[in-house]
This record gives C-alpha cells, sequence and structure tokens, in this order.
C-alpha cells in the first residue's frame, strides 16, 4: 500500500541518468526505492505487500466520453448482465457446494465404512491403522497442494474476504489457483476427520467465482468477451464478490436469508438497497439449486452422499413450547458462551501466532505440523470412545440401534450386540452428522453426561489446534459442535426441572458459542434457524446471542478482526478513534510527495515510476498553462505505464487534446481482475523517446476527492472509508503555496502509523474496557487456593 505525502517541487525538466547524479541525490532516490511499499501482510505463509483497491470513479476524459456514448442499450445491457452473473454465480457456488459435500460424505464414509467392518470382527489394531493413515495421507494430500501450489487457500478465508470487501487488495486471494485448492484442499481436510468446516471456505469459494466471472476473460488464453467490459472496475467487482460471500454461506448451510444478513452484517464495509436485492437473488438461487441437487440424491444416486444430516439439520418440531422458568437456563447459556467464546478467541490468538513461526519457514515444517495435528486428532477420534461404557440399545427408538455404517445415532464400535458406544456416536462421524445426532429430539437418554464433557473438551481444543494449520479449514462448524456439545450437557444437567428438549438445548448452546467467538447477531439467528427449520426458537436463540455477544465483548475483539490482525491485514473500522479528532489531515502526511505537469517529459515519468511503487500522482498545471500553479487532478500508476506502452509522445510541449481520442480508447484503461499487471521494468524506451513529452490532461481524473489540511483525521477517515477511496488529496488552507500538501492512503488512517508520528497519543488512545481473561484466571485460582 502506497505512501504519498509531504510536500516537494516539481520534477525538474531535464532528467540526468543515475550514474550521473550526485552521491546526495542517488542517496535520496535509494531511500525513496527501499520504501516501495508502507504495507505487508501475511498471505498464505508468505509476507506479500498489498495495495488498495480503486473504487473510485476515475472520471477522466474517457471515461466522459465512453459515458456519453452510453446510450439506453448500453444501460439495460449493463443492468441485464449484472442479473445474469448473480445468477451464474449461484448455479455455481450452488454446485461447488454440493460436490464438495458429495466428495467429503463418499470419501469419509468408505473410511468409515471400512474401519467399522474392521472393528466387527474385532481387528482394533487394523481399524486404527486404517483409519489413522486414511486420515494421515488425506491430510498430506491437502497439505502439500495448498503448500506448493495455493498457499493463499489456506484457513478460512473470511478474514481475507471482509478485508477485500474493505478495500484491501492481497495477492492471489481470489485467484483461480486458489479456487481450485480451496475446493480440493478442503474436501481432503475435512474427510480427513479434522475438526474443521466447510462453511468459511464456501464463503472463500464463492467470492472466488464472483471475482473470475467479472474480470472479462482473460486476453492471455484469447478468452475474453466485449460485453464484459463493464465490469472491470474495482466496484463492480466488490458488489459480485460481496454476492460471492453470501452465496457461500447459502451453500454451506441452505440459509438463503442467512447468508444475505451474514454478508451485510460481517463481511460487506459498503452496502446500499440495490446490492440488497442482487444478493438475495444470488443467494435464493443457490437455495433452489441446492434443493433440487438434494433431492435427486435422496433416491441413492450419489453412492453415500444424503444417509447423514449434511447442510441440513432439520429439529423442527410444531410440539415446542418453553415458558418462563426456561430463560434462566438459556441466560446461563448466553454467559458460559460469551465467557468460552471469548476465550476460545484467546487461545486461537496465542496458537496462531506460535503456528506462524513455523509457517514462516520452508514447506516441509508445514506440512510436519499438519501431519502431527493428523495424528493426535485421530488417536484422539479412535481412543477416547473406549473410555465410554457400552449402553443398551433404547426399545423405542425408530432408527436403528446399534448403527451399522457410517452414520447415525447409535454407533457399535466395541460394544457387543445390543449396545452402542454414545460417546463413539458422536467422535465416529463426520463434524455434519455429529452435530445433527446432537440436535436431533428424543434422544433425551442417549448421551451420558461423562462423554459429553469428553467429546467437549476434545472438540474445544481440537478445533484450536486444528486451525491454523496449512489446509482449507473453517470455524463455523467446529464451534456449532463445541456449543453443541455443552448445551447438550446443560440440558442433561437441567433434568425435568425444564420443559426444553436436550436437542434444542444444543441449538441454544450452538447458538451462544457462536455469538461469543464471532460476535454476529442477526445473521447467526438467521442461520440457526434456516439451519434447524425451527422458527419457533427465534426468541431463545436471539436472547441467548445477544447476551453471549455483549459478554465476550468484555474480553476481547471478534475471531475474524484477531486473525486480520496477525495476518497484517490493513481494515479500517467504521469508527474513528477519539485521538483522530486532536489531529488534522496536514499532521499524518509525511514525505515525499511526488508532482507531475500536466505536460510532463518522458523521463521525468521512467525515472519516477522505477523510484517508487506509488499508485496515484496529482498533477499540477503551470505558467503558461495556468495563470498560477492549480491541481488539475491525479493520474494512476496503470493509465502511465499505457501511455509509456503506447508511446504516443510528442517532440513540443504541446496539448494533445482531442487527439487522444485516436490512439486510446476507454478499454485501455480498464483494470485487470488478477494477474501481473505492466511493469515499467518491462518497458524499454530509446534516448530520443525518453526526451519527448506527454501531455496528462486527458488521463487525469479532474475531480478527485480533496480535503483541505486543517480538517480532523477523524472527520477525513469516515468520508474516506465511506466512500472506497484509495487516494485523498490533501490541499492548502491559505493562498501563496503549492495546490497540494499531500496524500492520504489507507496506511496514513492506520492506528500503528498514527501513534508512531504522535507517540504522546498513546496514553488517550481509545480502548474497549475489557476485562484480562489470564488475570481473572489467576485471580480465580488464588481465590480458590
Amino acid at each position: 500500500m502506497e505512501r504519498e505525502t509531504i510536500e516537494t517541487p516539481l520534477l525538474a525538466e531535464v532528467c540526468v541518468p543515475l550514474e550521473q547524479q550526485s552521491s546526495e541525490e542517488q542517496q535520496v532516490l535509494r531511500s525513496i526505492q527501499s520504501n516501495r511499499t508502507s504495507q505487508v501482510a501475511i498471505v498464505g505463509a508468505n509476507v506479500c505487500p498489498i495495495e488498495s483497491l480503486d473504487y473510485e470513479i476515475f472520471e477522466n476524459d474517457f471515461f466522459k466520453q465512453d459515458w456519453r456514448n452510453c446510450g439506453c442499450g448500453h444501460i439495460l445491457q449493463y443492468i441485464f448482465l449484472k442479473w445474469t452473473l448473480c445468477f451464474l454465480l449461484g448455479i455455481l457456488t450452488a454446485l461447488v457446494g454440493f460436490f464438495n459435500n458429495l466428495a467429503v460424505e463418499n470419501v469419509a464414509g468408505i473410511k468409515f465404512v471400512i474401519t467399522s467392518n474392521l472393528m466387527r470382527t474385532n481387528k482394533y489394531f487394523q481399524a486404527f491403522a486404517v483409519f489413522a493413515s486414511f486420515n494421515f495421507f488425506l491430510t498430506l494430500f491437502s497439505s502439500i497442494i495448498t503448500a506448493c501450489i495455493g498457499p493463499a487457500a489456506a484457513g478460512s478465508g473470511i478474514p481475507e474476504v471482509k478485508a477485500y470487501l474493505n478495500g484491501v487488495d492481497a495477492p492471489e486471494i481470489l485467484s483461480l489457483r486458489t479456487l481450485i485448492i480451496k475446493i480440493i484442499g478442503s474436501i481432503g481436510a475435512v474427510s480427513a476427520s479434522l475438526n474443521v468446516g466447510k462453511a468459511g471456505p464456501m464463503v472463500h469459494t464463492g467470492a472466488c467465482i464472483a471475482s473470475l466471472l467479472s474480470q472479462g476473460g482473460s486476453k492471455k488464453y484469447h478468452l475474453t468477451c466485449k460485453w464484459l467490459r463493464y465490469f472491470k472496475n474495482d466496484r463492480d467487482r466488490r458488489d459480485l464478490v460481496t454476492c460471492g460471500s453470501a452465496a457461500g454461506i447459502a451453500a454451506a448451510f441452505r440459509a438463503p436469508v442467512g447468508g444475505v444478513l451474514f454478508a451485510l452484517e460481517e463481511a460487506s464495509s459498503w452496502w446500499r438497497s440495490a446490492l440488497l436485492w442482487r444478493t438475495f437473488f444470488t443467494t435464493a438461487t443457490t437455495a433452489v439449486v441446492l434443493r433440487a441437487l438434494i433431492d435427486f440424491c435422496k433416491s441413492d444416486k450419489c453412492g453415500l452422499f444424503g444417509k447423514g444430516g449434511l447442510i441440513m439439520f432439520d429439529v423442527n418440531s410444531v410440539n415446542i413450547t418453553y415458558q418462563l422458568v426456561d430463560l434462566p437456563p438459556a441466560i446461563v447459556l448466553g454467559v458460559i458462551g460469551g465467557i468460552l467464546g471469548s476465550f476460545y478467541n484467546y487461545l486461537l490468538d496465542k496458537v496462531l501466532r506460535v503456528y506462524s513461526l513455523i509457517n514462516e519457514k520452508k514447506p516441509p515444517y508445514r506440512l510436519l505440523l499438519a501431519c502431527t495435528v493428523s495424528i493426535c486428532t485421530s488417536c484422539c477420534l479412535f481412543g477416547l470412545p473406549w473410555l465410554a461404557p457400552c449402553r443398551k440399545c433404547p426399545t423405542d427408538t425408530i432408527e436403528e440401534c446399534p448403527t451399522i455404517g457410517r452414520s447415525g445415532n447409535f454407533k457399535k464400535f466395541q460394544c457387543p450386540p445390543g449396545h452402542y458406544n454414545d460417546l463413539a456416536s458422536l467422535f465416529f462421524n463426520t463434524n455434519d452428522d455429529a452435530i445433527r445426532n446432537l440436535f436431533s429430539l428424543g434422544t433425551d437418554n442417549e448421551f451420558h453426561p461423562l462423554s459429553i464433557l469428553i467429546f467437549f473438551f476434545a472438540t474445544y481444543i481440537l478445533g484450536i489446534l486444528s486451525y491454523g494449520i496449512v489446509v482449507p479449514s473453517g470455524l463455523f462448524v467446529p464451534v456449532i459442535l463445541t456449543g453443541a456439545t455443552y448445551g447438550r450437557l446443560v440440558g442433561i444437567l437441567m433434568g425435568s426441572r425444564s420443559t426444553l428438549n436436550h436437542g434444542l438445548y444444543a441449538i441454544l448452546g450452538a447458538a451462544s458459542l457462536l455469538g461469543g467467538s464471532m460476535r454476529m447477531t442477526v445473521s447467526l439467528c438467521v442461520i440457526l434457524l434456516e439451519l434447524t427449520n425451527d422458527l419457533l426458537m427465534l426468541p431463545l436463540v436471539m436472547l441467548v446471542l445477544l447476551i453471549s455477544k455483549t459478554v465476550a465483548d468484555a474480553f476481547n475483539g471478534n475471531i475474524y478482526d484477531l486473525i486480520m490482525q496477525i495476518k497484517g491485514l490493513p481494515y479500517l473500522e467504521a469508527h474513528a478513534e477519539p485521538y483522530m479528532k486532536n489531529l488534522t489531515a496536514g499532521d499524518v502526511v509525511v514525505g515525499p510527495l511526488h508532482i507531475f505537469n500536466g505536460v510532463e517529459r518522458v523521463c521525468n515519468i521512467v525515472h519516477l515510476l522505477r523510484a517508487t511503487k506509488h499508485n496515484g500522482f496529482p498533477v499540477v498545471d503551470e505558467p503558461p498553462n495556468s495563470e498560477s500553479p492549480v491541481l488539475f487532478g491525479l493520474v494512476l500508476r496503470a493509465h502511465l505505464l499505457m501511455l509509456l506502452k503506447k508511446r504516443e509522445f510528442s517532440h513540443t510541449p504541446a496539448l494533445v487534446g482531442v487527439d487522444a481520442f485516436k490512439h486510446f480508447s476507454f478499454d485501455d484503461f480498464a483494470k485487470r481482475g488478477s494477474g501481473k499487471g505492466d511493469q515499467i521494468e518491462d518497458i524499454e524506451l530509446s534516448d530520443e523517446e525518453m526526451e519527448m513529452f506527454v501531455d496528462l490532461h486527458p488521463f487525469a481524473n479532474t475531480s478527485p476527492y480533496t480535503v483541505v489540511e486543517t480538517m480532523s483525521l477523524a472527520k477525513a477517515l469516515i468520508l474516506f472509508r465511506q466512500v472506497g477511496l484509495r487516494h485523498l488529496l490533501v490541499v492548502p488552507k491559505t493562498h501563496g503555496r503549492a495546490p497540494v500538501v499531500g496524500i492520504l492512503t489507507r496506511h496514513d488512517f492506520m492506528p500503528e502509523h498514527v501513534l508512531g508520528l504522535h507517540p504522546y497519543l498513546k496514553g488517550s488512545q481509545w480502548k474497549r474496557m475489557r476485562f484480562q481473561l489470564f488475570s481473572l484466571a489467576q485471580l480465580f485460582l488464588g481465590w480458590c487456593g
């Protein structure tokens, strides 16, 4: 991300080669070159420079000319294409979500069937060897392709999508390679029985599909579409990526309304009513396609898919009633969820920081970490059920007991005929089937409290340890599973004192831990209701979510914000810190600021592009083109590179005017969706061309956003974020000075930068009143002692 600040004189009219410059000039140039970027972030396991996105409409002469030429047909075509892309996005996301579930159910199902068959013949050692080997090689495969081919596909992907929709452009996060590795790697990781989910990767997958659909084809592979040229800008791509993130949630949980609310509440930083309609249309398309595919699989045409509780955990009951006596347990669940959720975030933050030290090393270390977690997980899943005693099958159940095969509530495991192992019913299943078992109604006597307690501690710890290894992994499903477990435990402890079913307690427990960890309320409430098809639980779920979020906010931030901080993604919050009101825009601009003349010499442009990595440069007119120095506009780096590439220069410093339209078109300045753009190092110019001139007036944005240097930094931040800017020009308050003081970019609003320039403000930095978990734990232990 660029830093472009402090006032400096215009470039000299005569270019001097580097070898002929003084040592002092060379030292300044080298200092500029060494500061090519002011912000880096961890993308996958690599530290990469990042930039901001250009959400602002760049109103140069070519944009105005193209807009004037647009008739009603072009406008209708643009609107039609927007809805068509949303329709295609919904279909493709649904197909990917269905394929993921189909693959996981069949791959994991084969593993469980082979292992169960060996255990039925009392070959327990061979069964463990097969189970652990399956998990090990699936994890190894997923880790290898992620670490070596698509590192950006590691993890959930929600923090990266959230940062992208905030205006952060990190390398490769929405590329085709990341999409493919995300799909394949997620299937391998979930099938390997790691305590990870598919929801986060599905959000990332939907965003990748949306980004690829909006690119307008590929010039590299000669797959271009003229119609899609309207979408070759960051603004329209942002809107489609927002729809993609919503479609990902809809595909993961078959929750179309929940997907829309997730995009509104958590993912998107900019929202408007027109985007609401398109997002809802996209998620509705996803839900309809998913429903059709699931119905097709009910006739046993999809292998082992459909026999478990995948995608939809239907626990609806028309007989659900609750009374005033059920409110205290719900409140207790909310408080417990807030404490456990914040502690979950605290531990995960510490574990991720340790993992980052390992992931910074060569790929073998990352693979070793992933394989170690896989072995530990296999030992827990296969070994802990032996601690649970065999229980006699109930006589009033309509489900087969013991369960023979992959899914079901009553796993036989090592038990004799007519008995089942309740802990194995949770451990020896996919996470989706385990959630279904916990959510299921009419099973109040199925699980022993000790089994539930063991399963809770195991999933809580394994969920923390599994996230952060070099595989695509989500947090939604592990958190739902862990929350449902202690919800069941509270239901068991309440016994006959409550009218609620234990399965409903599991739903409330899942809601409380989700609210305590992810701090979402409205979207999580709707997702859970759509997930369970249980609208009658709405008041209790709302109460639990509000309490858990309030309690957890007293300790730390939500999990995705913590992950963005670890990765170094410069996310701009919606609020301004109070100390920013004590600073002005001019207080945070630092140098050097580089300015171009309206008619500039080619060598000046080349040398400055080579010396800096700035994305935007002010264009200033000086006499004789104007009576006094005046700010004409802003020109982008990519547009300057296009000018140099086309080599449309003149021998004299003259204005070209309308002649520029003969050599350039609006499409020449459309932004590429992905891939490596033009680089100044790839452009070779002769000595004669270097001495020629370029008229920058037709290519400059004549209406850039500007603020006066005395505006408070807090007010400038609100403008910068709400409009979605990349550059905000700072102009002087008084006359007789240079027409521009500096440029504010995303970096200039980050607390680290501001407090670094003004350390005396650290004491007045706004902090949420939060308790320290470690201090509270010490106090509690001391009190107990």
